[in-house]
């Protein structure tokens, strides 16, 4: 029996699947808020002051305080991202890219961050941050309303090209740079003091675009207070005239640039 006829028309169905177009890509996911975490590992920070700003970054996330905030968008919902970052060369993505929108996703981006070993290397280049953060918005699956990276780090830039270069072309990009210096009177691990006026440097040098304002830690210990009231700002955003509750949780005194 000839079978020629059966594989012609095989043929001619694969002919025309070819030709079909291809399936439409999948929407970007839209959010309220894409925020990247950038935490400074650099050598001036030892290994309990680093496991006391992961810990401060660990509640805060899990807070219901944070999730309430989240879900009160008008998404009601934000993608998240965790960086670690010194010198130069040395940026890492610890928790890439996450919906987080509920009780649940919130712990689970938590216990990701418990898991992950902390990083460390010498110098502080908050531009080479800056840099590496900018890239990681490009093609992340989240259309957010709006961009923000989340500078956290007791020290000036001492490494790559000018933190101010860096800043000035994440704003042109429509990104906001908010900042979380740590004014710590210890000394670091070599003995080195930390230089004076760090949250004046962060208020000319780092922050900036619309909304962009900084919480200073006064210590590592105070971390964990600054950077749960810094999240809760952050993901609220301006409040809306009359809205009080929201105004509240996102705290007063906004400092825009």
């Amino acid at each position: 029996m000839s079978t020629g006829t059966p594989v012609r028309a095989l043929l001619a169905a694969l002919a025309l699947a070819a030709l079909a177009p291809a399936p439409a890509r999948a929407t970007d996911i839209k959010v309220d808020l894409e925020l990247v975490l950038a935490v400074d590992v650099s050598g001036s920070i030892d290994a309990e002051e680093g496991r006391l700003q992961r810990d401060g970054y660990i509640q805060a996330i899990a807070n219901p305080r944070v999730v309430k905030a989240i879900q009160s968008g008008f998404h009601r919902r934000i993608a998240l991202t965790y960086i670690e970052w010194a010198g130069f060369a040395f940026q890492q993505t610890v928790v890439g890219w996450r919906l987080i929108e509920d009780e649940a996703s919130a712990h689970a981006f938590a216990s990701a961050l418990v898991e992950a070993p902390i990083g460390s290397e010498r110098r502080t280049s908050i531009s080479g941050a800056i840099d590496y953060a900018v890239k990681l918005f490009d093609n992340n699956g989240f259309e957010g309303t709006r961009r923000v990276i989340d500078i956290s780090g007791d020290g000036m830039n001492n490494a790559g090209r000018m933190v101010t270069d860096a800043r000035d072309e994440a704003l042109a990009k429509g990104l906001t740079i908010n900042g979380l210096p740590i004014v710590n009177g210890r000394p670091g691990p070599g003995g080195w003091a930390q230089p004076p006026g760090l949250e004046r440097y962060y208020d000319t040098h780092v922050i900036g675009g619309p909304g962009a304002f900084m919480i200073v830690a006064s210590s590592f210990e105070d971390f964990a207070r600054a950077i749960l009231q810094k999240m809760l700002r952050e993901i609220v955003g301006d409040p809306p005239p009359g809205s009080l509750a929201l105004a509240a949780e996102a705290g007063t005194e906004r400092a825009s640039r």
